[in-house]
């Protein structure tokens, strides 16, 4: 299928507000977006704009009744040669997406598409992908309801946006988490599988009441009994065991990671056995009482990978870092960074390079 998107440049780009020694994260934006419209049979009108607001109704259906949905993504440039951006795994972005899609009872975006609103953006703003160590253009496509009605049902319209940010490292430290036992991220049948805009603003207030403490996130724990780990914040977690790594197994009230994935199949490369299975709080305790948990760290598109420092749980706090070690997580970060900067061959076929 081809789609066609119409491009209006800017007149003058805002590139020179961008303090490449200073990227922050989230805090300004590159000069185009790409759009496109569902008009209730067919996605229409692809294409690139300055960046800028939208004109919405105040009845727009998405503000009231939540069908807004997004990914996460990252693009680098080559160290080979910064003038090519490399994507990594975006397919995976566009099935998640698709996913998270259909369970809000929204049109699915055909992955051609999808893969081409982020190469074609992405090209004409190639300037804007930070050629810094640790610096990288975080890309965020999402979709939301457009009727101008109000009533419960699914809207008849959509709109499919891309927009782009350079930005630095997520989090600068090892982080200190909380375990949560009174509020749930998510629920048996519900929408924690997918990246819709809700779940996160369910997890506000509970972080900032961790945060409150002491503490940087939570670390969610299953909603029927609270005694198994399944997520820290809004990224997927690891335990590492000597050889062995331990990360809950997916259910549908987990987000499944490109990253976790990714992570996952180059540990096992490295030699390492990985488990997906049940992991509780308790076990975590007990396997650092007995010296044998040696490390925690976390995955996600913005924090990519970093350690946990230990987490807290009634009342008592729980320091991994100080008699643990980062070798693992050091590992596979570096065989992956490798993967993604051409350092090393991608045999598994998961870079867009263009």
């Amino acid at each position: 299928m081809n789609f066609e998107i119409s491009i209006e440049k800017v007149k003058n780009s805002r590139i020179a507000e961008f303090d490449t020694e200073n990227i922050g994260f989230g805090k300004i934006f590159a000069d185009h977006m790409f759009i496109s419209d569902w008009d209730g049979e067919a996605w229409i009108n692809h294409r690139i704009v300055p960046y800028g607001p939208f004109s919405l109704s105040p009845a727009t259906s998405a503000i009231h009744y939540g069908q807004s949905i997004f990914e996460g993504m990252k693009a680098f440039a080559s160290i080979q040669n910064n003038h090519d951006i490399i994507l990594f795994r975006p397919e995976e972005n566009a099935k998640r997406f698709n996913r998270s899609a259909r369970r809000m009872a929204m049109p699915e975006i055909p992955q051609e598409l999808f893969i081409k609103s982020l190469t074609t953006l992405i090209d004409i703003d190639r300037n804007w992908v930070p050629r810094t160590e640790g610096g990288s253009l975080y890309i965020r496509p999402f979709m939301f309801a457009t009727d101008d009605f109000i009533g419960v049902k699914p809207s008849n319209k959509y709109t499919y946006a891309v927009f782009c940010c350079p930005v630095g490292p997520y989090y600068s430290k090892p982080l200190r988490v909380k375990v949560e036992e009174e509020f749930s991220r998510a629920a048996p049948g519900g929408v924690g599988f997918t990246k819709c805009a809700g779940n996160y603003a369910a997890s506000l207030l509970p972080t900032a009441l961790a945060q409150d403490e002491g503490y940087d996130q939570v670390l969610w724990t299953d909603p029927i009994t609270h005694t198994l780990v399944e997520e820290t914040g809004t990224t997927n977690f690891f335990a590492v065991y000597g050889n062995t790594i331990v990360t809950p197994e997916l259910t549908d009230t987990l987000l499944a990671g490109t990253t976790r994935e990714s992570v996952i199949l180059s540990l096992r490369a490295l030699g390492y056995n990985v488990e997906e299975r049940k992991l509780s709080v308790q076990e975590l305790k007990d396997k650092l009482s007995a010296g044998l948990l040696s490390e925690l760290f976390i995955t996600g598109t913005a924090a990519t990978l970093i350690n946990l420092d230990g987490f807290g749980h009634n009342g008592d706090y729980h320091s991994v870092i100080t008699q643990g070690n980062q070798d693992v997580s050091v590992k596979v970060k570096t065989y992956l960074d490798n993967i993604k900067m051409e350092i090393t061959p991608d045999t598994n076929g998961w870079i867009l390079k263009f």
